[in-house]
């Protein structure tokens, strides 16, 4: 959203070139210039260079341990994006009549965040299945979590759609269609950024079945996981309800308030998001959050499956000792059931 050029179209003037055409109301961030833009946008990316190469790492080692995570790889996507979305930036600040680039650089900037969105949004997912086992796995409860996600894709569709065909458009009852429709987006996805924070909340205080253990997952404490996923849904909020906020009270080109400068584009979109990548990385993520291969009910979190339940006990780190995807007869399998077969020793001090 970084395509505008200064100057306004005044009563009786020619039609601007184009198609495509710049847009006449202020953007977020302004028009970028080489002076201070190819600086800022350099040192983050590198940053996000560093964060594409550390998820991708992490990823391709728990590959080669069977440990499956795909949310690393979903990070991953995101850092690409952004990536695209800075080298778009530069490119845009040397040839600022370039509409074209000025596109590109706005698909990337809206649909890369989602990536996060979903990613939270899963994690409270676990979060409810593991407080709740019964109410999380019920069938409902899944269905409205895959129309969310789904939900997801059929916005980003309209967000790009509207996006692109404004700019080659002048017809005013057009854009005033396609802004109502980039609105109604625009607080869809601040909605879903902020929702695992009272999803997670929900789960914590509603009263359980006393006669179901806790679903724990994964390493580390579960209250750790919560003020995790809460840290980091509260961030991702605030920049979604930075920009719902701004797009909510355009401005002329020539008179852009405050929030649509350069700090506040860089600081409420990617420097928000580089904490979240990191915070995530640094936390090992891809541990706390890990569940075994094949989940599909409750105490499969803990490592047990419906053919065999240890009394409601199970692997307190959440790992457990049989893999849903490791069936008797292969070598992991014979090691699960070896070790079933002995008597586990007290578990250790939890990772905080």
């Amino acid at each position: 959203m970084s395509t505008q050029q200064p100057g306004q179209l005044g009563p009786g003037s020619q039609p601007p070139p184009g198609p495509p055409y710049l847009p006449q109301v202020a953007q977020l961030g302004g028009l970028p210039t080489p002076n201070p833009d190819d600086i800022i946008s350099g040192v983050l990316l590198a940053f996000f260079v560093a964060g594409a190469a550390t998820h991708m790492t992490i990823f391709q080692i728990n590959r080669r341990r069977e440990h499956k995570f795909i949310f690393s790889v979903l990070l991953f996507g995101f850092c690409m994006a952004r990536i695209a979305a800075l080298v778009m930036r530069i490119v845009l600040a040397s040839r600022p009549t370039n509409v074209s680039i000025g596109i590109a650089a706005n698909i990337f900037v809206a649909a890369g965040v989602l990536l996060l969105f979903i990613v939270n949004l899963l994690f409270s997912q676990r979060i409810v299945r593991a407080y709740h086992p019964s109410f999380g796995w019920n069938r409902g409860v899944t269905v409205a979590f895959r129309f969310l996600l789904f939900s997801v894709i059929a916005l980003l569709i309209m967000v790009i759609t509207t996006t692109v065909h404004s700019f080659f458009t002048l017809d005013m009852a057009v854009r005033q269609k396609e802004r109502e429709v980039a609105l109604f987006a625009g607080t869809y996805l601040a909605v879903l950024a902020f929702l695992p924070i009272p999803i997670v909340i929900t789960a914590v205080v509603w009263p359980r079945d006393k006669e179901l253990k806790i679903d724990k997952f994964g390493q580390g404490r579960l209250r750790t996981k919560v003020r995790l996923l809460l840290f980091t849904s509260t961030l991702l909020s605030l920049g979604a309800g930075f920009r719902i906020g701004v797009n909510f009270s355009p401005r002329p080109i020539t008179n852009p308030a405050w929030y649509h400068s350069k700090a506040a584009f860089y600081c409420f979109n990617f420097v928000i998001e580089l904490i979240v990548v990191y915070v995530y990385a640094i936390a090992r993520f891809d541990k706390r959050f890990h569940i075994p291969n094949g989940s599909k009910g409750p105490g499969h979190y803990r490592g047990l499956n419906t053919e065999r339940v240890d009394n409601g006990r199970g692997d307190e780190h959440g790992d457990g000792d049989v893999e849903a995807g490791n069936p008797a007869g292969t070598e992991d399998g014979h090691r699960a059931e070896s070790r079933s077969s002995v008597q586990k020793p007290a578990p250790g001090p939890e990772v905080v």
